[in-house]
């Protein structure tokens, strides 16, 4: 069997290596138009902003390596130029030599990867303006900064390579300015997580420009559609990314919704024989069974194992994603997996949210607030998705609630899970389990929830709303809900006579615990429409702020 593997990232690498540990008779050659094979992308701007020493450290295998340790032939510097299906052969140019050849294949891979999306406007060619995607790019902006000394830099896209960017360029004396399309950064996550981020951003001084449109670029400056210059001594284009599906489409592949290829479980093509996996493959999530693109290096790399199985007459198959993702912004881990809020609003679902505000670790050990975000299914209590920000241990419970949801857990399980518990690393009742007690409570109707933008909106729309305050009155002076009343906890059940039993009653504290008590009081004293402030006081702030 002759197997050839256009592209040797991260997918085409893992198909060749596991195609090779199934299959010692394969022939198998990668044809890759890069310098690199099998390199760290997410790695690139940790070595711009001088956390990573060594770029080289971020391509520890060349085509020597895989040669010695798999017997198979990567040929970089070698584009494929056009596939011939019916006659199974492809063209390849190398492209140092300018020389043209032919090969055959029985079984093809499309490994293609993506391009970072370039915008229409003027200015994107000249020198000091740069993509983040490939080892050559991190060479070129390296002899670039060390070469013109910039010291204002303006990022255009609000996503992992944007905000990645935005930490290192900050750390290593930039002055950064970050251009964002959309109202929040990170779009892919709820507004009232992503609003979170921002506020770290701007903390370590990181100008931030929501809603604004990069429109023109010039030597000094970047301009915006709203007619702000913003000075730039280097921009970054970190806008997003596209699957390279040309090669695909011109050899009759289908492309599926989202616009990358259309692969089915076994990342087969609508072509006999021919495979794709990677960023040039859509995926389809776990959840809602639907088609999503997520271009992710730990996707890409299931996905080549999955099709290196295949192509050798494995059985594994490719169950769907979650899209869970994290990264870094300065002291902040940001995290998240499933749907969120809008999205599970627009598959369908009719949506419980919690806001859990918690110690990573116990308090008298330092231990570290964390926002966790879950979304839950009201009519069977299925846990969709959960956004995280916080500082220590954001990773272990991303983690967690991603193994749940792919096992369909009900936020009532998440109460169940028989979790590690030392004061060092968590909290007798751990964030997670907390987050699962709250959410079944609020799907169970027993401690209804009502988010800091439901209750503005009701409260906006002219509905007649008791809020009651249960802290303390000088924590209700320094901050409070508008139009909220203050009744300590200990005096909740004596002045509980002065307030109305039929209105729709919120109560809260300064994450939720407490207010959770004074909702538990006044369902007893027979109140009948009660909830508690989804995170409390500290949550409702951050948000209207």
């Amino acid at each position: 069997m002759k197997l050839i593997i256009i592209g040797s990232v991260a997918a085409g690498t893992s198909v060749a290596a596991k195609a090779r540990r199934n299959d010692e008779e394969a022939s198998i050659t990668l044809y890759n138009a890069d310098y690199d094979i099998s390199y760290s992308i997410c790695g690139i701007p940790y070595y711009l902003g001088g956390e990573v020493d060594e770029l080289d450290t971020l391509t520890p295998r060349d085509s020597a390596w895989f040669k010695k340790r798999y017997n198979v032939d990567i040929h970089t510097r070698h584009e494929v130029i056009g596939i011939d299906y019916a006659e199974k052969t492809l063209t390849v140019k190398d492209l140092e030599t300018g020389e043209w050849k032919e090969d055959t294949f029985d079984k093809l891979v499309l490994a293609t990867g993506s391009s970072p999306v370039t915008p229409p406007i003027p200015g994107v060619d000249l020198e000091h303006v740069f993509h983040v995607r490939t080892i050559q790019h991190a060479s070129q902006i390296d002899r670039y900064m060390q070469a013109e000394q910039p010291k204002k830099a303006t990022i255009v896209g609000g996503g992992f390579i944007g905000l990645e960017l935005a930490e290192q360029l900050t750390e290593k004396g930039l002055d950064v300015t970050l251009v964002q399309q959309d109202r929040h950064v990170m779009s892919h996550m709820d507004e009232d997580i992503a609003s979170r981020i921002e506020q770290e951003l701007r903390d370590h001084g990181v100008n931030l420009l929501l809603n604004e449109t990069a429109t023109n670029i010039t030597e000094t400056t970047v301009e915006t559609q709203s007619g702000k210059e913003i000075p730039s001594d280097i921009v970054f284009l970190a806008i997003g990314v596209r699957p390279n599906t040309q090669l695909a489409k011109d050899m009759g592949v289908e492309l599926g919704a989202t616009g990358a290829v259309a692969v089915n479980e076994k990342m087969e093509t609508n072509l006999k024989d021919v495979y794709a996996a990677g960023d040039v493959a859509e995926s389809y999530s776990l959840i809602t069974n639907q088609s999503i693109y997520r271009p992710l290096g730990s996707t890409a790399n299931k996905m080549g194992r999955i099709a290196g199985d295949v192509v050798t007459g494995g059985e594994l198959q490719h169950r769907g994603i979650l899209g869970t993702g994290i990264l870094r912004v300065f002291r902040m881990a940001v995290a998240h997996t499933g749907l969120t809020e809008s999205e599970a609003k627009d598959s369908g679902y009719d949506v419980e949210v919690v806001h859990n505000i918690k110690p990573a670790s116990a308090d008298y050990l330092g231990g570290k607030e964390m926002v966790i975000k879950a979304i839950a299914d009201r009519a069977t209590g299925r846990l969709l998705g959960v956004q995280i920000v916080g500082q220590n241990g954001v990773d272990k419970r991303i983690d967690v609630f991603a193994t749940a949801i792919t096992f369909k857990a009900k936020a009532e399980d998440l109460f169940h899970l028989d979790l590690a518990y030392a004061p060092p690393f968590s909290t007798t009742k751990d964030p997670v389990m907390y987050t699962g007690m709250a959410l079944h409570n609020a799907i169970t109707s027993r401690n209804r929830l009502i988010t800091p933008q439901q209750l503005v909106e009701r409260v906006g729309s002219g509905e007649e709303i008791q809020i009651i305050d249960t802290r303390s009155p000088k924590q209700f002076e320094a901050a409070h809900v508008e139009g909220a009343v203050n009744i300590p906890l200990q005096k909740l059940r004596e002045d509980a006579e002065q307030l109305n039993k039929e209105l729709p009653t919120v109560t809260y504290c300064n994450k939720g615990v407490t207010g959770n008590a004074a909702q538990n009081i006044l369902q007893n004293l027979g109140f009948t429409e009660v909830y508690n402030l989804s995170g409390g006081n500290k949550n409702y702030q951050h948000i209207v702020k």
